[in-house]
Formats: C-alpha cells, sequence, structure tokens
C-alpha cells in the first residue's frame, strides 16, 4: 500500500483481492461506455437548479398581451429605475468602503491595526433588513439617537428638532453599502496583500507618492479582485426585499413579492422576476468583464508589501477612519439590538412563538443543510471521476448549471418553483385519486418546499467548499484505490470523506447560516401559520413592535457571526501580521 494512503482505505485490500482485477476493469470499461450513477446524479441537480428557471418563464408567457403592457408601462419602469439607482449608489459606496479600508489596513500599520483586519468583516454577520429594522428604531423621532441630540441642544419636542427620515433610496443606499463592503474588502485585501513589493517599489523609485502608488499601480491591479467583490454586494442587494420595504424603496424584488402576494398575479410576478433575471445576468456579465485580462504570473519567491508605520495623530485618524464602517454596519445595530432584547427578556421573557420560530428555523437550516452537503457531494464527486477518465465536460456543465441557483434572487427562484411545485401535486394526487385517496396539496406550502428552495439556492455554496477540498487530495488516492479494487463510491466513503472533513464542515457551516437568515424564498413559500426566525422579524418590523423582534434579530446575528469568525482566523493565518 502506498504511504499516502490513509489508514482508512486499509480495508480496501480486502476487498480488492474478493473483487479481482479482471472485475475492476469490467467496470472500468462499462463506466467508459455508459454515463455512470454520479454523473446522472449531478445532470439530475443542474436539471433541478434550471426547472425554477424554465417554469418561470414558461408561467410568464402565460400572462395576456393586456398584462405585459400594464406590467411594463405602471411596474416596471417605476421599480426598475429604483433597482438600477439602488445598485449604482451601493456599489459606488461599498467599493469606495471596500477597496480603502482594505488599502488601509494593508499599506498602513498603526495601533489598533489587527483589530481593523477582522473586525471590517463584521457586517457580513448582520443581514440587510436587520440593520434597517434597527436603525428605523434607532434614529426614530422618538428613538435615543434623536433623543439625545434634543437633549443636548436643548429641545423639547420632536416637532421642535429631528433628523432627516431615512425611509428613502438614499438611507437604503448608505444602510445597505455599509453591511454589504465586506465582499469588496474580502476579495481586495486578498490581492492587495499578494501583490509584490517590487511593484510598488518600483513606483516609488520612478517619482510617485503613495497615493499615486495606490492609485497608477496597487488600484488597475486589483481591478479583478474589485470586480467580483462588487458583483457579489450587487447580487445580495438585488436579493434584499426586507430593507427596501422598510425603507419604502419599490425595488423588483419588492414588486414580484406583492404581486404574487398581495395581487395573487403568478405571471404578473413571473414577468417582474424575467426583469430581475435579466439585471442578475448582466452583473455576471459585468464581473466577468471586470476580470477578462486576469493572468497569474508564477513568482518563485513573492515578497508581500511591507506597511507604512503611522504614528501619533495620523494613526488615530487611520483607525478611525477603519472603524467607523465598522461601528455603523455592526457595532450600533447589534449593540441596540442585545440592549433592547435584553430588557424585553428581562420584563417579559421569550414568548413561546418565537422560540416555534426558533426551532422551526434550525429545523430548515438543518434540513437544508444536510441536503446541500449530500447534493454538493454527488456534483463534485462526478467532475472529479470525470476528470480521472478523461471526460469532464459533461460533469464539469452541469456542476456550472447546479451552481447557479446562489445567483438567482431568493424571491425569483421562489416564484419559479410554484409551477413544478404544481406539478408534482398534480402527478402525485393521480396515484393518490388512484389508491382511492382524496387529493390534497403535498408539496405547494409545506416545509419541504421550503428546504427545496433552500437547497437550490445555496448549493452552489456546498459544492464551491467541496470542489475546494477536493483539489487538494492528490490524485494517486484514487489511483491507489482502483488499484486495490474499490469501486467509486467506496473510495468517497473510505478515502476522501475523511479528508474532506474541515472543507464538508465549512460549505455545511455556511449553508446553515444562510438558510437561517433567508427571507425572500420564505416569506414565498412558507406554509400557512408558519413562521422562522426572519419573518418574525419582517412581521414585527410591519407592526412597528421593534422589540419584539429584536429577540429573533439578534439570534440571527449571533448565528451569522460563525461564519466570520471562521474568516477571521483565516485572514490571521494567511499573514495579517505587520
Amino acid at each position: 500500500m502506498p504511504a499516502s494512503l490513509p489508514a482508512s482505505a486499509g480495508g480496501t485490500v480486502s476487498a480488492a483481492r474478493a473483487q479481482g482485477a479482471p472485475h475492476a476493469a469490467s467496470a472500468r470499461h462499462v463506466a467508459g461506455r455508459w454515463p455512470d450513477g454520479w454523473l446522472l446524479g449531478s445532470l439530475a441537480a443542474a436539471l433541478a437548479v434550471l426547472l425554477p428557471i424554465i417554469a418561470l418563464g414558461w408561467v410568464a408567457v402565460q400572462g395576456s398581451a393586456g398584462l405585459w403592457t400594464h406590467i411594463g408601462t405602471t411596474v416596471l419602469p417605476h421599480a426598475a429605475w429604483n433597482t438600477l439607482l439602488l445598485l449604482a449608489g451601493v456599489g459606488v459606496l461599498a467599493g469606495m468602503l471596500g477597496v480603502g479600508s482594505a488599502w488601509l489596513v494593508t499599506a498602513y500599520d498603526f495601533p489598533g491595526r489587527r483589530v481593523l483586519s477582522w473586525a471590517l468583516l463584521l457586517p457580513l454577520a448582520v443581514p440587510t433588513y436587520i440593520v434597517a429594522f434597527a436603525y428605523l428604531d434607532l434614529l426614530h423621532p422618538l428613538g435615543p439617537v434623536q433623543g439625545a441630540i434634543r437633549g443636548l441642544l436643548g429641545y423639547a419636542s420632536p416637532r421642535d428638532f429631528r433628523l432627516p427620515d431615512i425611509r428613502n433610496l438614499a438611507g437604503c443606499i448608505v444602510l445597505l453599502a455599509f453591511v454589504l463592503y465586506p465582499y469588496v474588502y474580502l476579495t481586495t485585501r486578498a490581492l492587495f496583500m499578494t501583490q509584490a513589493a517590487s511593484l510598488l517599489e518600483a513606483g516609488r523609485t520612478l517619482g510617485a507618492s503613495r497615493a499615486g502608488v495606490f492609485w497608477r499601480v496597487a488600484l488597475p491591479l486589483a481591478r479583478p479582485a474589485i470586480a467580483i467583490g462588487l458583483a457579489l454586494a450587487l447580487l445580495e442587494t438585488l436579493n434584499d426585499i426586507g430593507a427596501s420595504e422598510f425603507l419604502g424603496v419599490q425595488t423588483l424584488t419588492v414588486a414580484v413579492y406583492t404581486t404574487w402576494v398581495s395581487r395573487g398575479d403568478l405571471p404578473g410576478a413571473a414577468q417582474i422576476a424575467l426583469a430581475m433575471l435579466a439585471l442578475t445576468a448582466l452583473l455576471i456579465v459585468l464581473e466577468r468583464y471586470g476580470r477578462r485580462r486576469q493572468r497569474y504570473a508564477a513568482v518563485q519567491r513573492l515578497r508581500p508589501m511591507r506597511p507604512y508605520r503611522l504614528e501619533g495623530g495620523a494613526a488615530a485618524v487611520a483607525f478611525a477612519l477603519g472603524a467607523v464602517p465598522v461601528t455603523v454596519g455592526f457595532v450600533a445595530p447589534a449593540g441596540h439590538l442585545l440592549w433592547e432584547s435584553t430588557g424585553r427578556m428581562r420584563l417579559h421573557g421569550v414568548s413561546s412563538q418565537l422560540w416555534a420560530a426558533t426551532w422551526n428555523t434550525l429545523s430548515i437550516a438543518l434540513a437544508a443543510t444536510a441536503l446541500a452537503v449530500l447534493v454538493g457531494l454527488v456534483v463534485a464527486w462526478a467532475v472529479r471521476l470525470s476528470q480521472a477518465r478523461r471526460r469532464p465536460r459533461l460533469a464539469a456543465a452541469s456542476l456550472r448549471i447546479a451552481s447557479l441557483g446562489y445567483a438567482v434572487p431568493g424571491t425569483v427562484l421562489a416564484i419559479g418553483l410554484l409551477l413544478p411545485i404544481a406539478w408534482f401535486d398534480d402527478l402525485a394526487n393521480v396515484a393518490v385519486t388512484l389508491a382511492g385517496g382524496a387529493p390534497r396539496m403535498i408539496l405547494m406550502g409545506s416545509v419541504a418546499a421550503l428546504v427545496i428552495a433552500c437547497t437550490l439556492r445555496f448549493l452552489a455554496v456546498s459544492i464551491g467548499s467541496i470542489e475546494a477540498g477536493l483539489t487538494r487530495i492528490p490524485a494517486s488516492l484514487d489511483q491507489a484505490a482502483a488499484t486495490l479494487g474499490e469501486r467509486p463510491g467506496g473510495a468517497l466513503r473510505r478515502v476522501h470523506l475523511p479528508l474532506l472533513r474541515p472543507a464538508v464542515a465549512a460549505g455545511a457551516l455556511l449553508v446553515f447560516v444562510d438558510t437561517m437568515k433567508e427571507l425572500p424564498a420564505t416569506l414565498v413559500l412558507r406554509p400557512m401559520n408558519f413562521e422562522t426566525l426572519a419573518t418574525w422579524l419582517y412581521a414585527e418590523a410591519a407592526r412597528g413592535t421593534y422589540e419584539e423582534g429584536a429577540v429573533a434579530a439578534l439570534l440571527i446575528v449571533a448565528v451569522g457571526l460563525l461564519p466570520v469568525i471562521v474568516l477571521a482566523r483565516a485572514g490571521t493565518r494567511d499573514g495579517d501580521r505587520p
């Protein structure tokens, strides 16, 4: 047995003796002629992701010409214009915050820099709708901020002094940007840390100032990373429904939800959803265009830049600038939620309905995580087997299609799932009727439909994590297992899974947290009288009872901190040292 083969694969020796080499060769011959079960499973996963998108187009076509005209003249122009303005504003502000903070903690050294390098990730733990929920209470005319300002200025009533209302497009842009800038920060800082110091030093030698080196050398080299981060931030902006609705901004996402839920107009909702899909495709094209010239050069000994030491007032200003995004995006809303939740629980405890919503949230998140990890293993393993057999195209195509769900906004995915779910219920009821039973809804309005939606939405996260883990396992282990007569499933179970545990755990954690925070798909597909923490918070915000929703919001934020802690620790290991 090769020395690199794990001990867990030792049992394959007896299997090889029992099966014999001729049987293994025959299996490989059959696999070379027909698609194996792993590839078929991967294709089924890709079809499951494509089906809601296909159904969306089918439902949209069912609308009458008059409906298309009505949607195109009354709903789409206003909602599309608001969405475009929101995307443009969030893109500019999140880009400035992300790139600026990444350059600050990479190019300069000052007291508190290490803390800021991971604290700048903290807004990722707070969903956009929770930040809007918190700031609506914080900045309310009768809230703590305006009350404190009036007290300092000597005003007695909100009629005498009040701050501008944040329930508008500008307020929505600012709040979303301060929550979503970490996507740009993460990708840009990773690239800044890998830029060779010789390039920056060459710019300084040629007479460029430190600002000139940033604008003329570092920033152009970072364009691909900035494009990726901005694309992720804008996709999250497009997926948002809670913050936009709380702040009174009629976006395409809000229009899809209200058209279906309030008016019961499925074709109209599908038509607006198609416009959202077009915007999503445009964002993906722009992201690819932004890194079209990205190339990797082999550098034997890369010497990263040495941060410039700041002292005195300059160091204090640098720390203050880095602390602003953290304070606005995390500290202020999380601190307010903690204060409100503590007061609520001290006086009234936690209601039984909130405990039920917590249990519902955990159940859906665990089920979706288990299903996403299982399907992700099938898809990633099919690609691995196809590469070994030198037939990677079909498996690679299925992987790319199966990963599309993350790029589709939750509301669009949920609307697209309604028709396939109805088809399934119709077919199932035919069998139930033939068996003498009464027809009923099986998937429609069930928890299973919600689990399926979350699985398809976040399947890309699971696939990406598992595929990254598989690339770190040498192909020699596959060859050794095959030589010993082990089938692909046995090799995955005995050899690769023990080595994939960290990657599987990371993917499962991200899927679990994303599912707990998911609001748009849950609002559309949840059963009657079924609440999760996200929908509970949404309902309380709609009623204006912020104290009740604070506990649910704090629970979501606490769980959301888990992947941020993992990212922060990874950043420290990857060289976050002065």
